[in-house]
């Protein structure tokens, strides 16, 4: 099962920052085929927001083929693609784990975690590495 947590402050909408977290769990393995999200309802109430902002956010999903909904009985991932779930997931969740940690007792907030990481992934285009 996967816990989603809204930003307000990210500038992202909310529908957005769902499909997003449903896409990072899919690719991180957390979520697999056959895997059932949280209800409309019942992320209307975790999360205090409009139904509609969930019910968008999950049409965004079917459509980007993650997940198929089933009217009365609720939304499901679908096949992942090849590609999406890579095996070494859980020993770099680890080590960026253990890098946010170091981060974090230097004082490091999320925006700056933010912005060493999004340095870092540029950084990686410009060497090639995609």
């Amino acid at each position: 099962m996967i816990t989603f947590r809204l930003d307000p402050t990210s500038g992202v909408p909310p529908y957005l920052q769902i499909v997003q977290q449903v896409e990072h769990a899919v690719r991180a393995g957390r979520l697999r085929e056959g895997d059932q999200l949280p209800l409309v309802r019942e992320l209307v109430s975790d999360l205090a927001i409009n139904p509609n902002t969930v019910l968008k956010a999950y049409r965004q999903l079917d459509a980007l083929g993650l997940t198929e909904g089933r009217p009365g009985v609720g939304t499901f991932v679908r096949n992942v693609p090849v590609g999406m779930s890579v095996p070494a997931y859980p020993a770099l969740r680890r080590r960026l784990s253990a890098w946010v940690d170091a981060a974090r007792e230097q004082g490091l907030e999320d925006a700056e975690l933010r912005a060493l990481f999004a340095e870092a992934l540029h950084a990686a285009e410009d060497r090639g590495i995609a």
